[in-house]
């Protein structure tokens, strides 16, 4: 386990710190299941375990690590049935959020999406996943604000949390990533020509076609068939 270290201000140090374990995490630096050790975790970001222990509480509040009694923390580990649940529930809030940014989206906001566009195809044709995913969470985040939802908006940054992972190494099958970035160029035509219908249908597919790969993942090359549960 190992984490590239840069400085961190003494402002909101916890914070910084949580932004860090959250990478961590979403990378599988720190595999599903797996103890947070803070002695380790400590030494890694160069910072004592007081903030260290306030931001393992904010990832708990976010649903990415469990706090078990007279045990310490641990990277939650979601359940087959926990992913189809979550997975359905986040179509939803993505294809909502679709929709309504086609119809509110601003000019400007476009532009910021397409110009993070640009940059995520860049970190494709790279093959760097760590950046790509980086980009492409910014993207769908862009995405849900500019539908100008509050409660949306809360919704989709507590559901997203427990999927963040899952959504990175769903990209890391070549094939499977050529396609998401084939219906990210969908999204951002549905967006330009403010086409609320199309925006929809894109991003159900999209969460769709994660959801089937992370199944898939799960039961491995020869394994169980993926269970369908087709929205």
């Amino acid at each position: 386990m190992s984490a590239d270290v840069i400085s961190i201000p003494r402002a909101a140090l916890h914070e910084q710190v949580a932004h860090r374990l959250r990478q961590m995490l979403v990378e599988n630096r720190i595999a599903p299941g797996a103890k947070l050790n803070e002695r380790e975790l400590s030494e890694v970001l160069k910072v004592s375990r007081t903030p260290l222990r306030e931001a393992i509480k904010m990832l708990a509040t976010e649903g990415l690590v469990e706090l078990l009694p007279n045990r310490g923390a641990i990277a939650v580990e979601l359940s087959e049935q926990d992913i189809l649940d979550t997975f359905e529930v986040m179509a939803g809030l993505e294809a909502q959020s679709g929709e309504l940014a086609a119809m509110r989206i601003t000019d400007a906001e476009l532009d910021e999406i397409k110009a993070m566009h640009y940059e995520m195809l860049a970190a494709y044709t790279r093959r760097d996943l760590p950046a790509y995913y980086r980009l492409n969470a910014a993207i769908h985040q862009a995405i849900n604000t500019a539908a100008k939802n509050p409660v949306l908006s809360a919704l989709y940054k507590q559901v997203n949390s427990r999927l963040q992972s899952l959504r990175f190494r769903s990209n890391q099958d070549g094939e499977k990533w050529r396609i998401a970035v084939e219906q990210h160029e969908q999204m951002v035509q549905a967006l330009g020509t403010r086409d609320a219908e199309a925006m929809r249908a894109v991003l159900l597919s999209h969460m769709n076609n994660k959801r089937f790969v992370v199944i898939e993942q799960i039961h491995g090359a020869g394994g169980k068939k993926p269970a369908s549960n087709q929205n």
